[in-house]
């Protein structure tokens, strides 16, 4: 399955180093040609020799040699996968923040392929802030984080924190090069982030959406083969480029009405998961509105109710999906949102579940559809999130056929 593929390895300082061994054996075996990088703190856990015999090719382990300058631009143009197994809390680190002071990481800076990920360390290291914090930002550079394990760990601490294994690794190989282009087709367009609203020059209305999980939506259909319009009010977060992905920069709730129906019609799918102000100031003050004694009156108006516009419009063809945020009844207000605004599928999160809702990486979600589904999932990273939501957008395209 995996012939004639080309998979780089790179490995790095941690006891789940042996773990490599095995899988290099497991990909040769199936046919790929493997190419290993170690880092100089990964030798002290598996040898070179070994691997180099593994693999039938010569094991980097610095940028120059004896032999002369190691190629890094050139092998990392040469990879149809890069995976990173195991991958060190150090090296996560190093990847999120842009560094590059050995040969796996020159390589990861310069290479064009997908690249995967399997973390390896103690529970501890797995759960602190920074260590999430850096997932994250590789996450949202279009990295790969393959889940790790939970089980007795080198310090003998029991939790996650454990590299996958070698032949669930595998799998997810044989699953990468055999993933169809099921959206290829297909156009979308996804809504994500807040809006503002304008007060005055100086403030605003706003919400503390980041827009992860639409960006992961969008990230997540691109990948797919889907072309996407990604619909984006103001966020912090950096999108990486992707030449199926069109940002929109908007502002406002009017602002991104006005993107979306400028693309609807020609569309087949539209995620609908930007957190939409319900209300705006009905007059915008020219000038910044000074401080003066007693209370402040600011009349507001509704906004357009973008959901509820394109599901009137919707034709017989597109798919929409929209979200529900709720605090109480979240089942009753998510089946009602779901019929009032014409929607094929609803996304449900709540903010009583830990780790969801707005400013997580991580999120809890119950889907529900028109014809009585209901699927509800553990608490995920945004990014596998995604991955379940267009599944099911999938089937529900593919039933339109």
């Amino acid at each position: 399955m995996l012939k004639g593929r080309k998979i780089l390895i790179g490995i790095t300082g941690s006891i789940a180093a042996y773990k490599s061994a095995f899988l290099v054996r497991l990909l040769v075996k199936e046919g790929a040609e493997v190419r290993v990088i170690m880092t100089e703190a990964s030798t002290h856990f598996i040898t070179p020799l070994t691997l180099s015999t593994l693999s039938k090719s010569e094991v980097l382990t610095s940028i120059s040699d004896e032999h002369g300058w190691n190629n890094h631009v050139e092998l990392g143009l040469w990879a149809d996968l890069f995976l990173i197994a195991p991958c060190s809390a150090n090296t996560l680190a190093k990847m999120a923040n842009g560094m590059c002071d050995n040969m796996l990481l020159a390589c990861f800076l310069s290479s064009r392929a997908p690249v995967f990920v399997a973390p390896a360390m103690d529970e501890d290291m797995w759960k602190h802030p920074s260590t999430q914090r850096n997932l994250a930002q590789l996450q949202n550079d279009g990295v790969r984080v393959i889940p790790v394990g939970s089980g007795e760990l080198a310090s003998g601490l029991v939790g996650p924190g454990r590299m996958a294994e070698p032949e669930d690794i595998l799998t997810l190989c044989q699953t990468f090069f055999n993933e169809k282009q099921d959206l290829a087709e297909y156009k979308a367009v996804v809504t994500a982030g807040p809006t503002f609203e304008d007060i005055d020059p100086v403030r605003y209305i706003g919400n503390r959406s980041s827009g992860k999980m639409g960006i992961a939506i969008a990230q997540e259909l691109a990948a797919r083969g889907a072309e996407v319009h990604l619909v984006l009010g103001p966020t912090q977060i950096t999108v990486a480029d992707h030449d199926r992905i069109i940002i929109v920069p908007v502002r406002s709730a009017a602002d991104m009405l006005e993107a979306v129906e400028r693309v609807w019609d020609a569309v087949d799918i539209g995620v609908m998961a930007a957190a939409v102000a319900d209300y705006t100031p009905a007059m915008v003050a020219k000038e910044k509105i000074k401080k003066k004694e007693g209370p402040l009156s600011i009349e507001l108006g509704r906004t357009a109710d973008i959901a509820a516009t394109i599901g009137a419009r919707k034709q017989a063809h597109q798919i929409s999906v929209g979200f529900a945020l709720e605090t109480e009844d979240e089942e009753v207000n998510a089946q009602e949102k779901l019929n009032r605004k014409n929607f094929d599928l609803i996304v449900l999160n709540s903010l009583n579940d830990k780790g969801a809702g707005f400013a997580h990486d991580t999120n809890k979600v119950t889907l529900f559809g028109k014809d009585g589904l209901k699927k509800q999932f553990e608490l995920k990273q945004k990014t596998e999130v995604a991955i379940d939501i267009v599944n099911q957008i999938a089937q529900l395209v593919s039933s339109k056929k």
